[in-house]
């Protein structure tokens, strides 16, 4: 008997990955399922005790939540990461460090193939084939809603039903969400179904993290955010009397706290890597608390003219991770920049939170570049006033220049009296 060929899927448990492990062991393959925790409401052991019922000959589960806080998300965090202005990239950072993994284990078992659920016009089948092939340029990927004999047999949810219900394969068909939802410690997201409708309001159902403002408590909580060296080091309710400092408490904490004040909603239509544009859900109470914190504390401690470079490589850096380029060289020349700009972000941070709102309310840097003297209209702080007149000047040399080269007529339609 001919040795089967290995292949390690990326499993959920929910139905696509269920009838798809079923598949590939139809076709002939043994098949390793890794399941990677970084964060979602999941039965793990259920999990695993299906995979095994149907078929695989092997199952990972591996707790990935500590890794992904310190080198997934502070890192986007740093370099202020933020998707077309709106999105904080939860499921984006997600997706590198669950394909990584799961190329590690493929290393370890000796398989050639990998293989994933994700379908033929979301962004998910480019994340996770671009990281496959990043760090293992010799991998073969089994991408089956890509896959004409798969999309064959399978036309949609109704087909993959039938298929379950043929192969004794245990599903739960509600339609009590008609939407697809991504969780992990970052966010959710909800999108899909229902939600494909633009004008179409969410109900408060939809949202699991965050509280709607009705339900908010009707009193502030303070809290301060201590960072070093651009990362969080130390978080302190002031109103709870409550101190954590390891990353993972950090954010999980600030998770809860954000999600009680209903903190980090947003609502979008968003433009995916293929093409399309999709209208996406998201709640990311702690990432948004811990984004504005941070954001301000460059504020003074980060040098101007890093800043304004840094800020013009945000939305590439931003659009990297959305489409799926973390390993990448462009991505390694933007994470050494990023953490050379951050080697003075020391200090903290007090923010309120209430009813939705994340307010900065002080911050205080160990090494900053604020001069009190030097701001104050009430002193001179060592700032000769009069030298602002040649300032002005110099930088006036070129206006009057240009005026003069277009004969005094004021080159400016949108100024101009005659427009």
């Amino acid at each position: 008997m001919a040795k089967k060929e290995k292949v390690v899927l990326a499993y959920s448990g929910g139905l696509d990955t269920s009838v798809i492990l079923k598949w590939l062991v139809n076709k002939g393959y043994e098949v390793i399922c890794f399941l990677g925790d970084v964060g979602q409401e999941e039965d793990f052991e259920a999990a695993k005790k299906k995979a095994i019922s149907l078929g695989a000959s092997k199952i990972y589960v591996i707790d990935l939540k500590e890794e992904f806080v310190t080198s997934y998300i502070f890192p986007a965090m740093r370099g202020n990461a933020m998707y077309e202005g709106r999105y904080l990239l939860g499921t984006s950072l997600a997706r590198p460090l669950l394909a990584k993994a799961q190329i590690d284990i493929a290393k370890k078992e000796g398989a050639m193939y990998v293989a994933h659920g994700a379908t033929g016009k979301g962004n998910d089948q480019v994340r996770f084939e671009l990281t496959y092939y990043a760090l293992n340029p010799e991998i073969r990927v089994i991408s089956p809603w890509k896959d004409p004999e798969f999309l064959a047999e399978f036309k949609g949810r109704s087909d993959m039903i039938k298929y379950a219900e043929k192969y004794n394969i245990p599903i739960k068909a509600t339609k009590a969400k008609p939407y697809s939802e991504d969780e992990n410690l970052m966010h959710i997201s909800h999108e899909s179904g229902v939600l494909e409708d633009p004008e179409y309001r969410p109900p408060e159902h939809v949202f699991s993290r965050t509280s709607s403002i009705d339900s908010t408590p009707d009193k502030e909580s303070i809290i301060e955010i201590s960072f070093k060296d651009g990362n969080p080091v130390r978080v302190e309710d002031k109103t709870a009397n409550v101190t954590v400092t390891k990353p993972l408490e950090l954010f999980t904490y600030l998770n809860k706290i954000g999600g009680k004040h209903g903190i980090g909603r947003v609502d979008m239509v968003e433009n995916r890597f293929i093409g399309i544009k999709s209208r996406g859900v998201y709640e990311t109470p702690g990432g948004t608390i811990l984004w504005i914190a941070h954001r301000d504390l460059e504020g003074i401690a980060m040098d101007k003219e890093v800043m304004h470079i840094r800020d013009m490589l945000m939305p590439k850096f931003s659009e990297i991770i959305y489409n799926g380029f973390w390993f990448s060289p462009e991505m390694d020349f933007l994470m050494n920049a990023f953490d050379k700009s951050q080697e003075a972000i020391d200090g903290k941070v007090a923010l309120s939170l209430y009813k939705g709102n994340v307010n900065v309310i002080g911050r205080e840097a160990f090494t900053p570049l604020y001069n009190k003297k030097q701001s104050s209209m009430d002193e001179e702080g060592g700032f000769n006033a009069i030298d602002s007149k040649g300032f002005i000047n110099i930088n006036a040399l070129r206006l009057k220049a240009h005026f003069v080269a277009m004969k005094g007529k004021l080159p400016y339609k949108w100024a101009r009296e005659d427009k």
